[in-house]
């Protein structure tokens, strides 16, 4: 096959510009919630019902990914989104926007974007193997994409909400889904990956049901895909929790708002970039499981207590970009592990179903939060989470099965 790294470069432009503009909402929303009532409680509240159809979509999402195509479901996903967005922006500059109808305008965007990140990132070997480059550096690339977004957004978002307001803000990360679907049309369209599979039947309910079952029985059947499932379910919901609800309210009442907010989300994007690409580069030549094992002590518990114990932002800051390289390691080993155990047939299914595995949680830690903090006061809420987290660091490095991260082999496929 000819080296041809246009799809790769385009589906990491693509990323890079919409997730851009995701952490422009991302800070947005809450910090429009807080300005308007003051209240964590509800800008829990939105955080939940922006990750809830996430879920829902994650979990229904597998074969229609499969039948529609890949291109069609990411392109769909970013147009819908950028429209949701615009409208939160539009509605509350005419002054006709209501809490619940911003809740059901995130709840919008999470129903879409999970099934267009999921049909992004089952491209991915396809898309490293047409461009020559093997599975973990495109993982660390892929990644550093994303973090690219996270470190661009944050340092923009945080410096354009303090100058123009949490409104346009939105309408700028309506125009970055409108160039994101752009550049997935032209960079996609020649790919047969990116297009809908052919079915052995017709579509119907029984069949639906059929292919819907077969991702969550190749997981139930890998014991190693298992512990991931499980280990980020809870992980992801204390995530959210620090991410919508303790890191915006914790700048807000002891940092310099939102200029420091968008400070410390860009220190640890950039150093999650950095420590993606490094790992992309050189990773190949470490063993997984030690790796992904420390570094995933560092990138969990410490900055809950910077926060806790510090009302400045150089200490969080510190902590903030040591964390970041950590993360920027564990994403490309979880992503390399999973393809690796994946077959491509089953990738969309399998990806649709550990995305939803790992987010029934996620929704209720922002939610969760905002009411703790409410109720608890930060200080409380920040180490009751922290403690939380490291416990949940530590499995890796009690429990065999991830040893066998190194040597990934796939359950015998008694589908095919």
């Amino acid at each position: 096959m000819p080296v041809d790294r246009r799809p790769f470069t385009a589906v990491l432009a693509s990323n890079v510009i919409s997730l851009t503009g995701s952490v422009f909402t991302g800070m947005g929303v809450p910090w429009l919630v807080l300005e308007s009532s003051g209240s964590a409680a509800k800008a829990g509240i939105v955080a939940f019902c922006s990750v809830l159809p996430v879920m829902l979509s994650a979990l229904a999402g597998g074969p229609l990914i499969d039948g529609i195509g890949r291109l069609k479901v990411g392109i769909v996903s970013d147009v819908v989104c950028g429209a949701a967005v615009a409208a939160i922006a539009l509605l509350d500059h005419a002054g006709l926007l209501r809490f619940w109808v911003l809740c059901a305008l995130m709840a919008v965007t999470g129903l879409f974007h999970a099934p267009g990140m999921t049909a992004r990132g089952a491209l991915l070997p396809t898309l490293a193997e047409r461009a020559g480059m093997p599975l973990a550096r495109a993982a660390g690339w892929y990644d550093g994409a994303s973090r690219s977004a996270g470190m661009i957004g944050s340092v923009v978002g945080g410096v354009l909400i303090a100058l123009l307001g949490a409104r346009n803000v939105l309408l700028l990360d309506a125009a970055t889904f409108a160039v994101s679907a752009a550049l997935l049309a032209l960079g996609l369209r020649g790919l047969p990956e990116a297009h809908p599979r052919r079915r052995p039947e017709p579509a119907s309910i029984r069949s639906y049901r059929r292919e819907w079952a077969e991702g969550y029985r190749f997981i139930l059947g890998t014991p190693l895909l298992l512990g991931i499932c499980l280990m980020t379910l809870a992980t992801r919901g204390f995530d959210q929790a620090w991410s919508a609800v303790l890191l915006p309210v914790h700048s807000r009442e002891a940092l310099g708002g939102a200029a420091d907010l968008g400070l410390l989300n860009a220190t640890f994007s950039a150093f999650a970039l950095a420590g993606a690409l490094v790992y992309g580069a050189v990773g190949g030549r470490f063993r997984r499981w030690p790796v992904f094992t420390v570094a995933f002590l560092i990138g969990g518990m410490p900055r809950f207590a910077a926060a806790a114990w510090s009302d400045t932002v150089a200490p969080l800051a510190v902590t903030m970009a040591v964390e970041g390289v950590a993360f920027g390691v564990i994403n490309p080993i979880l992503t390399t592990v999973t393809y690796e155990i994946v077959p491509e047939r089953l990738r969309s299914r399998v990806l649709s179903a550990t995305t939803a595995s790992v987010l029934v949680v996620t929704p209720l830690g922002g939610l969760a939060a905002g009411y703790f903090a409410d109720a608890a006061g930060l200080f409380t809420t920040l180490l009751v989470v922290g403690a939380a987290y490291l416990l949940a660091t530590l499995v890796p490095a009690l429990f065999p099965t991830w040893r066998r991260m190194d040597r990934p082999t796939p359950p015998p496929d008694r589908t095919a």
